[in-house]
């Protein structure tokens, strides 16, 4: 039977709901509340230290403290305090941002008043007016430390309260003084303009390693063979022996390219390839050379990062300083790999130079922060220079250091583009020196 509802028991029903979605709405604004109230409190150990200490109730996962002098600490261990040392007199804002799992905040900020100057940072840098890639730097910092250095260019000078660094080329760059005392470190930056480039930089370049080969044999201290024959990543053909293929007499270094058999196939040939136990960072470095000749052959002299191993490549950069095979006679030919251009880059330059393989010529780059340049016989005769607008890991892996290889390949992906010539062999690149000019303090 159906039951038919009076007018009064409508406005029953009505004042029910209402008050149940009264209800509703007062138990979500409280389910809505922060959960927490956020506090900490401060103890003077003494007048530079300060031991801070987390005072928030309720229920919160996360504290991001900023204790105002650039020191900032994440963390959830609610328990955890921490002692901070301000060195200078004055007022520091601290603060703490304490959150939940919902995404709540709440921050509490507190003033930390310091009477008592322990050290002021501060340093004096001054653009030499007789020489203006000279900067004249002064430590000026007051109070008790135990060491600092002084940060630039890549380079390190420690304690010296007064010294003078060397900027060859034009731009602004960053000095930063490093102040340690226990194990707190304090830095300070300042930037310096240098209007100009250093007319002299190439000459005042020093020498500071280098290969005459002038003994009767490999010199192993400064020299490691690398052997195989697993094609080295380009289908070369050669196996590099552990110095079989490697003469030095009157003064010039014979890497010689031998056949072994006809077969054209990878162990067919016996070569050197040789790499430095040294590694280097900017500078000029040079080798005098004479070519091998006759289709087949791929001789070079380049770099490769020091960090292969851990960071692979092309990560590590490569720095192909001289190539040259022999179907494309007296062309020689420079290029770079990195991460934003490698295997056929677009990093890379040819010149043409007469007799390479009848005389001897100078290959060479000069290798700084802003710029690689290559160049032919004369530093003057630079015909091609990489200088990337920006440089970041993908464009520039060249700010840190390389190692030199010099190896003479047979066959390959480029050196064995138009095929192997068998009646060549014995074919000898040969090497006069190697050279690096660097800055010296």
């Amino acid at each position: 039977m159906m039951r038919v509802m009076k007018r009064g028991d409508s406005w029953k029903m009505a004042f029910i709901c209402f008050s149940l979605f009264l209800l509703i709405i007062s138990c979500n604004e409280e389910d809505s509340g922060i959960g927490f109230t956020t506090d900490f409190s401060y103890e003077f150990i003494d007048d530079n230290h300060v031991q801070f200490t987390n005072e928030s109730v309720g229920e919160y996962y996360s504290l991001l403290w900023d204790f105002g002098l650039g020191e900032t600490s994440f963390t959830t261990d609610k328990s955890k305090t921490f002692e901070i040392y301000f060195p200078e007199a004055g007022d520091y804002d601290v603060s703490l941002k304490v959150s939940d799992y919902t995404g709540n905040r709440e921050v509490i900020t507190k003033t930390i008043s310091i009477t008592n100057t322990d050290i002021a940072l501060s340093f004096s840098a001054e653009v030499d007016p007789s020489n203006p890639n000279l900067v004249n730097l002064k430590n000026t910092t007051i109070g008790d430390y135990d060491s600092f250095k002084w940060m630039y260019r890549n380079r390190e000078i420690e304690n010296e309260i007064e010294t003078v660094v060397y900027f060859p080329f034009s731009g602004n760059y960053e000095i930063e003084l490093q102040v340690i005392k226990g194990s707190d470190t304090f830095t300070s930056l300042q930037t310096v303009a240098i209007p100009r480039d250093d007319p002299d930089y190439v000459d005042n370049l020093t020498l500071t390693w280098a290969e005459e080969f002038d003994g009767s044999g490999v010199n192993t201290t400064n020299w490691n063979f690398e052997t195989g024959a697993g094609g080295w990543g380009n289908q070369e053909l050669q196996n590099y022996t552990n110095g079989d293929n490697a003469e030095v007499s009157d003064g010039t270094l014979k890497i010689i390219a031998r056949k072994v058999n006809e077969n054209k196939v990878a162990g067919s040939y016996t070569s050197t390839r040789m790499t430095s136990r040294n590694n280097f960072l900017y500078g000029r470095i040079e080798a005098r050379l004479k070519q091998p000749s006759g289709t087949g052959v791929w001789s070079a002299f380049w770099m490769l990062g020091s960090n292969i191993n851990s960071v692979g490549w092309p990560a590590c950069g490569e720095i192909d300083i001289m190539e040259y095979v022999g179907h494309d006679a007296n062309i020689t030919h420079s290029a770079l790999h990195t991460p934003s251009s490698y295997s056929n880059t677009v990093n890379k330059g040819a010149k043409f130079v007469a007799s390479v393989e009848e005389e001897f010529h100078v290959y060479g780059i000069i290798w700084t922060e802003k710029s690689i340049e290559f160049y032919v016989d004369d530093t003057d005769n630079v015909f091609y220079t990489y200088s990337p607008s920006a440089k970041t890991d993908d464009t520039w892996p060249f700010d840190k250091s390389q190692f030199i290889i010099l190896n003479l390949a047979i066959g390959g992906t480029w050196g064995g583009a138009q095929g192997i010539d068998n009646t060549i062999f014995p074919q000898t690149y040969e090497i006069d020196y190697v050279r690096v000019y660097q800055e010296t303090n």
